[in-house]
């Protein structure tokens, strides 16, 4: 049975069933129809038990797709540490079991969609420790591999983090180019959020690169305000600035964010950050499968 990853956001979110088989099954595919070298060298029928290591060490992620990679291979995953957990270096966190062929098989495609979640919860964990006690929370963006998104926010969720914007379906976000968008076509904020909410959307995101931005945003009824590529000091300017204009405003920080900065932005008043860089350069968790035949 395949693991299930819950999303703690306001919203519904799980990665679903559907997801969760078309990551595994692309990978899979990626390694073509049949294992030739295995077919010359494994015998069929010899029952065998991998251990999956976590030779870095880390937080682990990941474990849904990696179940699903085992199950289309005819094998199964007994996981000694769960989804989310910190794994010493070198652990080891779970048994992938069944015939040697299907685990070879199964073994780099699985490791693969491992080592990458698991290194997205890692860099994920540390923001979240930065921010801690502020009530901020740390965001995931759309800068994800292609293909791949509901691994990569899994990612992040494992690693403490919560949902953002997972498609251009359900959330307004009017950003630089919209707003010259709206500006060619004489169209005002106002309407183009009016509009939105006679649809029925009520997430209206909105970025702001100035004060008079911020004032429109906040008289057009936005719920929350991006402040890009801005120092902590003017965020918490214009933050205090929203909040009196629209109580309850949402204000979320975003661009140029590092550890070293984080908590700075959340102490100035950002109830979320998004960080691209966990998903677009995040560095793989260090993960192998050691096999050893079963003799008994």
């Amino acid at each position: 049975m395949l693991s299930i990853v819950w999303w703690p956001s306001g919203r519904s979110g799980l990665p679903s069933t559907s997801d969760i088989k078309r990551i595994a099954a692309t990978a899979l595919a990626e390694d073509g129809r049949t294992d030739l070298t295995s077919g010359l060298t494994v015998p069929l029928g010899v029952a065998a038990e991998g251990r999956i290591e976590h030779r870095s060490g880390g937080v682990l992620a990941g474990t849904a797709f990696a179940e699903a990679v085992a199950q289309a291979c005819g094998c199964v995953v007994g996981w000694q540490t769960r989804e989310g957990d910190t794994a010493a270096r070198g652990a080891v966190v779970g048994f992938v079991r069944g015939e040697l062929r299907h685990i070879l098989r199964a073994e780099r495609p699985l490791l693969n969609l491992l080592q990458r979640a698991s290194g997205i919860a890692t860099a994920t964990r540390a923001f979240a420790e930065a921010v801690e006690g502020t009530g901020c929370r740390i965001l995931h963006t759309r800068k994800t591999a292609p293909g791949l998104r509901a691994l990569d926010v899994a990612g992040v969720v494992a690693g403490g983090g919560y949902v953002h914007r997972m498609d251009l379906e359900h959330q307004v976000m009017i950003k630089d180019n919209h707003w010259h968008a709206l500006g060619s076509r004489g169209t005002s904020l106002q309407q183009a959020l009016e509009q939105a909410r006679r649809s029925g959307v009520t997430a209206l995101y909105v970025e702001v690169e100035s004060l008079e931005q911020l004032d429109e945003a906040c008289a057009a009824g936005a719920t929350r305000l991006l402040v890009d590529n801005q120092s902590p000091a003017t965020l918490e300017s214009w933050a205090q600035r929203a909040r009196q204009r629209s109580p309850g405003i949402e204000i979320e920080a975003t661009g140029g964010i590092t550890l070293e900065n984080v908590r700075a932005y959340a102490l100035a008043g950002a109830d979320f950050i998004s960080i691209g860089s966990l998903t677009h350069s995040t560095r793989a968790a260090d993960m192998a499968l050691e096999i050893n035949p079963k003799t008994d």
